[in-house]
């Protein structure tokens, strides 16, 4: 997501939010794809078109609520495509099935660390990456030591600790989506409140 690669598929981490309500929904939706006139070719249907055209249009994208499409599958042609004068192209409503990943500011999510970095740590939630940033991690100094699979942050006064593959619970503090690049958008954490951090930090009085 930071370096422009495709966005991972969903981990495990992320189902479910803190309280119970789905992350992810199967939504029936409906848009409109451009199908350009090098794709309308004798002999080939329109229909042949459509999957490889809606895959493109709609999917890895976050719609108008920011809220993010996976996948899109069954799609269907409804009713007839229009021609828009000096284009050429064929613009034809499309009735699809579509995998939506959903996130809000100030929930509470689970997720994993998948990089520990100068600045903090990368979070894996479903198929998204948020960074928790060293200075949201712990109401004390931090300490970032970077090497490879040993790097880690550790608490300089309690020794609580995060490296890579911990798992995590953290809120949603801010977002900032990019609809043009997905893939530039930016999540922030922060896991300073009772009973958030590691899962294997003490909480309460143990």
């Amino acid at each position: 997501m930071r370096d422009g690669r495709r966005l991972p598929p969903p981990s495990g981490f992320g189902k479910v939010r803190v309280g119970g309500k789905e992350m992810y929904t199967l939504e029936t939706r409906e848009s409109t794809i451009r199908i350009p006139a090098e794709y309308i070719r004798r002999g080939r249907r329109l229909e042949d078109h459509i999957d490889e055209l809606a895959h493109d249009a709609f999917e890895c994208r976050f719609d108008e609520d920011e809220n993010f499409t996976l996948l899109t599958f069954d799609h269907e042609a409804v009713g007839r495509g229009k021609i828009i004068h000096g284009d050429g192209a064929i613009y034809q409503n499309v009735r699809f099935k579509a995998l939506v990943f959903t996130m809000d500011n100030n929930e509470v999510i689970d997720g994993a660390v998948s990089e520990v970095s100068e600045y903090g740590a990368f979070v894996r939630i479903g198929p998204m990456e948020a960074l928790l940033h060293k200075s949201q991690i712990l109401d004390e100094p931090v300490q970032v030591n970077l090497g490879g699979d040993a790097a880690r942050i550790e608490g300089q006064q309690s020794g609580r600790s995060l490296v890579m593959g911990s798992s995590v619970r953290a809120r949603i503090v801010s977002k900032s989506i990019n609809h043009n690049d997905p893939r530039s958008s930016k999540i922030g954490l922060n896991c300073k409140m009772d009973g958030l951090g590691g899962f294997d930090w003490p909480k309460g009085d143990e």
